[in-house]
């Protein structure tokens, strides 16, 4: 598996997942997901390991992605830290859980979920109403609960958590950078909580692939890790540049794009 053509395609998507996790407060996992699968079966690795690989993989890239991201959306004053902690409980435990449950679930289905869900997202995302940002913090019940769904879901589809707290907190009037900024924060455990799960619950299912522990293929990681570590500042620059009805309208679009690749790459 350490073709150039390899390498360089984590390479490349390393870059793409860093600029976006930085513009858009994600962590990536929306963009690498469907890739991952698809440069997984053309190295032959069989169907029913492929989508957990790829999202123990993606989920554990996430990690060094949502450093670089925190720090950077930091350094802007950009993050609502009584959010950040107030959901942290429900992020961990919800997190954890799920990734019992994907490592379970048939691939076909899992993948199906992963392509409605970021669907669903996208579209309630980009036809929603612009409301009035007055940044109030939602109460601590509500947040625990929130974290508890948002770490779940982020679980089954490896994704550091952006596409469910952006429109979270911006429906509940928290102008959008800000909760991108939040949200760049809240992927950093969401990715620890989800690549530790990833890592125990397929200790056993992937020892017949080099430099795979648990579902996560460690020289994918490091690739990705690489790039989108240096290519994270230069998305969260453009994110404090573009106006915000522009800002959410791209979010929106990308993960409209992320849902038809994964519809594509389930059905080929």
């Amino acid at each position: 598996m350490f073709q150039i053509d390899v390498i360089c395609s984590f390479l490349l998507l390393g870059a793409l997942v860093g600029f976006a996790a930085g513009l858009f407060g994600i962590g990536g996992g929306g963009i690498m997901v469907p890739m991952l699968t698809a440069i997984f079966l053309n190295q032959g690795i069989a169907m029913n390991t492929v989508v957990p690989l790829a999202l123990g993989t993606s989920m554990a890239a996430i990690i060094v992605t949502s450093l670089s991201n925190l720090r950077a959306h930091n350094a802007k004053k950009g993050i609502l830290w009584p959010v950040v902690t107030n959901m942290l409980p429900g992020i961990f435990l919800g997190t954890f859980a799920s990734t019992f449950i994907a490592s379970k679930v048939d691939a076909f289905y899992l993948a199906l979920f992963f392509a409605l869900f970021m669907a669903y997202v996208s579209m309630k995302m980009l036809f929603s109403k612009t409301v009035k940002s007055d940044q109030r913090i939602p109460n601590t019940g509500n947040m625990f609960l929130a974290g508890s769904g948002i770490g779940a879901i982020s679980a089954l589809v490896s994704i550091g958590g952006g596409s469910l707290t952006v429109p979270y907190l911006a429906g509940r009037s928290i102008e959008i950078k800000k909760a991108i900024g939040t949200s760049a924060a809240i992927g950093l455990p969401i990715s620890v909580a989800g690549t530790l799960g990833y890592l125990i619950h397929g200790w056993n299912s992937t020892s017949l692939i080099n430099y795979a522990v648990g579902y996560i293929y460690l020289p994918a990681v490091l690739l990705i890790s690489i790039t989108s570590f240096l290519t994270v500042p230069y998305g969260v620059k453009l994110a404090y540049y573009l106006p915000v009805t522009i800002l959410k309208k791209m979010f929106a679009l990308l993960l409209i794009l992320i849902s038809l690749n994964m519809v594509i790459s389930i059905l080929d």
